[in-house]
């Protein structure tokens, strides 16, 4: 016997294109089309698309990352150009997510930097890159701009645009045609109205991907799940304002207490035990792209999240075979 798993919903979440082949008129090896699900998580197996994506996150100046990555990988993260083809090539991930850390430098306004670290990671591999620009408001305009015009063609996904400043990334992601992370502090609400901003000065509902905000497991990850829920509910009950795939980093997995405080002989241990846990449950709640930082969190959340999508598409099935 079987039953519908689509529960009466009406909506679908948008779709939206991360990276650009030759044939596409850029460089990427591949490109996906994230979103487009019809119901919740793992009940189906989804159809032309990749979902979840596990992206590696990388920096430009490794002095602002956490020690544990940089005592686990070691020299490996004072050379953006080795540290990305590893990601790519060791550790197979499906995205690079690069984070622009060199700009926290006090009085930064080296552009020049910034393009040479964008274009050091496009070189050095095949994937669709994620850029998160300066997080400094002063800046941000001209940090956007370099990306967005280094990165022209490559449909990068730009981030990370909030409510309080969001124009300068919009404007860059409408000049070269890229997509926008669009963050909102654990609150459906909110991300709806940052959304209906961004498409009010022109970016499409198809280059936009929600991050909802989240904290690591056992440390408020509870209340981004509700919140991811209720923006998948009302997306498949026909919200088009809310029909966005979702995007989620577990980055404090790596910073709480349990992991600081642990024995040195077990703390990469922890770390990837709580960066694992918290990407899981994000896919569950319905993130499109889960970060990761520690090399050690991808094969287990690779492995996982296979798993899950074999067993999809059996809920739909009663009484069993």
């Amino acid at each position: 016997m079987t039953y519908d798993v689509n529960f009466g919903w009406t909506g679908t979440i948008g779709n939206v294109l991360l990276g650009a082949t030759k044939a596409d008129g850029g460089s990427r090896e591949v490109s996906y089309r994230i979103g487009g699900g019809t119901t919740l998580p793992f009940l189906e197996k989804p159809v032309g698309v990749k979902s979840p994506l596990i992206a590696f996150e990388i920096c430009d100046n490794p002095v602002y990352w956490s020690p544990i990555i940089r005592n686990y990988c070691g020299d490996l993260l004072d050379d953006l150009s080795g540290w990305t083809k590893a990601a790519d090539k060791q550790y197979g991930v499906d995205l690079i997510r690069l984070y622009l850390t060199s700009t926290k430098q006090r009085n930064f306004s080296e552009m020049a930097a910034v393009g040479r670290a964008v274009e050091t990671v496009l070189s050095s591999t095949g994937l669709p890159l994620v850029i998160e620009g300066s997080n400094e408001p002063r800046i941000d305009s001209e940090v956007f701009q370099k990306c967005g015009e280094t990165g022209q063609g490559e449909r990068l996904l730009l981030g990370t645009a909030e409510a309080s400043r969001y124009r300068s990334i919009a404007a860059a992601a409408l000049a070269y045609d890229h997509s926008v992370i669009a963050q909102s502090p654990i609150d459906i609400n909110l991300a709806k109205q940052l959304n209906i901003l961004l498409r009010e000065i022109g970016v499409r509902h198809d280059h936009i991907v929600i991050d909802p905000y989240t904290g690591t497991l056992g440390y408020g990850f509870e209340y981004s799940y509700s919140a991811m829920e209720r923006i998948r509910y009302s997306a498949l009950k026909g919200d088009v304002d809310l029909a966005m795939p979702m995007i989620c980093s577990a980055i404090d997995a790596l910073t709480v207490k349990e992991v600081r405080e642990a024995d040195p002989v077990i703390q990469d241990e922890m770390a990837v035990t709580w960066e694992f846990y918290t990407g899981l449950a994000a896919a569950v709640a319905g993130a499109e792209i889960l970060c990761v930082r520690h090399p050690k969190t991808i094969p287990m959340l690779r492995a996982a999240l296979e798993g899950m999508q074999a067993g999809a598409g059996r809920a739909g099935t009663a009484g069993g075979q």
